[in-house]
C-alpha cells in the first residue's frame, strides 16, 4: 500500500519548459488549479505530501517522477523502499536530481544512482508485479537503461527493454502504459502487439485517446485524465474506482498524470 508522495508545484515561468505537443502555451493559473486538485486526489488516496517549493531554475521540475525510480521492497512491509536517482536524458533538466536529492535522501535513505554516459528518466520506468519495463526512448538511452537494469537484477527483480523511440506520440513509455495492479496492464494500440506484454490482460487504448493511458492507480483509486468516459466506463467494468483530473494544462507541457509525484 503507498503511504507518501511527493509533488512540486509548477513555477510562474512553466511555459518555458520542453514540449512537443504544439497546443499552446499553458495558462499558469490554471496549471495551479490543476496541480493542487491533483494534490488533493492524492490525499483523498490516502498519502502524505511532502510538497517541494516550486523551482524556477528548472521549468519542467513539476514533472518530479523522473528525478527517480522507486523500488519497493520486496517481501516484509515494514521494510523501507529504495530509490534509484535518475540522470534527465535532456540537459537542461539535469539539475532537478540535485535539486531534491537531499529531500529524497531524508525519506528514502538507501539509494543508487545513474551515472554518465547513461541517461534515463522516471517517466521511462513501469513497474508490473515486481518486474520492470524500461522505455529506451528520446530520454533515455540504452547505457542507462542496462544500469537501472544490472541495479534491479541486484534487488532480485527482473526487467526487459522497449524501445519506443519510432513511436510518434510517446515521449516517456509511461505516455503509452500504466500498470493498474490485478495484472491489468493499459497500453495504447501502437505498443499492444509486444510480446513483453503477453502475461498480461490488456486494457487496450485507442490511438484517438492515447493520452489517457497515462494514468495511475493509488490504492483504492485509478487517477485518470478527464475527458475519456469511455475509458473510465472500461475501469469501473474491471472493478476500478476512478477520479478524473483535469490535466490540460500539464499536457501542454508533455505531461501526464503518473510525471506529477514520486509515489511510495
Amino acid at each position: 500500500m503507498l503511504t507518501s508522495a511527493v509533488v512540486r508545484a509548477p513555477a510562474p515561468n512553466f511555459f518555458e519548459g520542453l514540449t512537443t505537443a504544439g497546443l499552446g502555451a499553458p495558462n499558469y493559473g490554471r496549471a495551479l488549479e490543476q496541480h493542487e486538485a491533483y494534490c488533493a486526489a492524492l490525499e483523498r488516496c490516502g498519502l502524505r505530501l511532502t510538497r517541494l517549493k516550486a523551482d524556477p531554475n528548472y521549468p519542467d521540475s513539476t514533472f518530479v517522477e523522473d528525478t527517480a525510480v522507486v523500488l519497493s521492497p520486496r517481501s516484509r512491509s515494514d521494510l523501507l523502499p529504495q530509490i534509484v536517482l535518475t540522470r534527465a536524458g535532456a540537459p537542461s533538466r539535469r539539475g532537478e536530481v540535485e535539486s531534491c536529492r537531499s529531500i529524497l535522501a531524508g525519506l528514502v535513505p538507501s539509494s543508487h544512482e545513474i551515472k554518465s554516459p547513461g541517461t534515463l528518466d522516471g517517466g521511462d520506468v513501469c513497474e508490473a508485479q515486481m518486474h520492470f519495463f524500461i522505455g529506451i526512448s528520446e530520454r533515455t538511452n540504452e547505457v542507462g537503461a542496462q544500469q537501472l537494469a544490472k541495479l534491479l537484477a541486484r534487488q532480485g527483480y527482473a526487467s526487459s527493454f522497449i524501445d519506443i523511440r519510432n513511436f510518434d506520440g510517446l515521449l516517456h513509455l509511461k505516455s503509452g502504459l500504466a500498470y493498474l495492479g490485478d495484472n491489468h496492464l493499459v497500453v495504447t494500440e501502437a505498443l499492444a502487439d509486444r510480446t513483453e506484454f503477453g502475461g498480461y490482460d490488456l486494457v487496450r487504448v485507442n490511438s484517438d485517446d492515447e493520452y489517457v493511458a497515462n494514468c495511475v492507480r493509488v490504492n483504492e483509486y485509478v487517477l485518470v485524465a478527464a475527458g475519456y468516459p469511455k475509458f473510465e466506463e472500461q475501469l469501473r467494468d474491471l472493478g476500478y474506482q476512478t477520479i478524473a483530473l483535469e490535466m490540460s494544462e500539464f499536457q501542454k507541457m508533455d505531461g501526464g498524470l503518473s510525471c506529477l509525484s514520486l509515489r511510495f
